[in-house]
């Protein structure tokens, strides 16, 4: 059997906890056998007191993971103040993004994995995108894609998959903005992922509803009958197998999270609290929809804690596990 493509991670805000957390998700993973390399500069992660071994293509990452953390060699554009991030800095962190997004669409690369960024910097510098999601979204656009486009954020923890139809919206505006196309797609691109990422032949979704107790039959809110339901009886005719609106006050528990398999959530905190009340250390955010694999850890820089040695890599690590996980499913398939 031919052994799985390295993975790539991008290294991240180097003046925030990335190159700490990187250097012990090898640690911890350099046994595993799903070996990665890093997109970044070669100094700064030598300096987190790991072997490191500079490579040339990311193939030469799978004989050497064990021994060594292999980078591919960018340097960055300034020095670099732990706990201090310089737009300077900021157009090498989108080059190491852009370059794990080339490596992932030719093939070289099994997936890609993002470590933490700055948005503020970046955006003092000129990046226009709200995040990686999107600038990751638009790098792929015109790539080939046999399915239904995403992008679409998922969060993970322990046995829960929650998918989002809008993210980062105040919430007075998520009424407006959960409308039946939107359910519609986001639905299809989750299904979709299912079956090709995580090898589950027939996917049972679960549907939250908007209001709460699901809108009390019109009494809490009409969206559940005027969105939602019209868009799970389009869905089913599709073929797709999904619940009616939920109460989301409902649906997190161990016994209900045993009758599916990824629920579609509304708005951000409908998803996330849940998420990281389960495991508030080792979730993952997942962009499914693309025709690249791309997960990461579900939180930010923490440049409050860069370089004093108690960041914590768990989120990372289980980014990394379910990026190879998902990249095995798709070489299956």
């Amino acid at each position: 059997m031919t052994a799985p493509r390295p993975l790539v991670l991008s290294m991240g805000e180097p003046a925030g906890v990335g190159p700490e957390i990187i250097a012990e998700a090898w640690r911890a993973l350099s046994s595993e056998g799903a070996p990665f390399a890093v997109i970044g500069d070669p100094e700064l992660l030598k300096a987190q007191g790991v072997p490191i071994v500079e490579i040339g293509q990311v193939a030469d990452a799978a004989d050497r993971f064990a021994r060594a953390l292999p980078v591919l060699s960018h340097p960055v554009s300034a020095p670099v103040t732990v706990g201090k991030p310089d737009p300077a800095n900021a157009g090498v962190v989108a080059d190491w993004i852009e370059r794990g997004v080339d490596l992932c669409l030719s093939g070289e690369a099994s997936g890609l994995v993002t470590a933490p960024i700055a948005k503020a910097p970046l955006y003092a510098a000129g990046f226009r995108f709200p995040g990686h999601t999107e600038f990751i979204a638009e790098l792929t656009a015109d790539a080939p894609f046999a399915g239904t486009r995403g992008p679409v954020m998922m969060l993970t923890a322990k046995d829960l998959r929650a998918c989002l139809v809008t993210i980062h919206v105040a919430l007075d505006q998520v009424p407006q903005l959960v409308t039946g196309e939107r359910v519609i797609r986001t639905a299809r691109v989750v299904h979709e992922a299912m079956r090709r990422d995580f090898g589950i032949a027939r996917p049972r979704l679960a549907l939250a509803a908007l209001n709460p107790h699901a809108g009390e039959g019109g009494a809490l809110g009409l969206q559940e009958i005027e969105v939602l339901a019209p868009a799970v009886e389009a869905l089913r005719a599709e073929g797709i197998a999904i619940t009616e609106p939920r109460p989301a006050d409902t649906m997190f528990h161990d016994e209900a999270r045993a009758t599916y398999d990824a629920a579609i959530c509304l708005y951000h905190d409908q998803a996330l609290i849940p998420v990281k009340t389960l495991d508030f250390w080792g979730g993952v955010n997942a962009t499914l929809g693309l025709p690249i694999v791309r997960t990461s850890p579900d939180h930010g820089t923490g440049f409050d804690i860069a370089g004093k040695g108690v960041a914590r890599p768990e989120s990372l690590i289980a980014a990394v596990r379910l990026a190879t996980e998902m990249a095995a499913a798709r070489a299956g398939g």
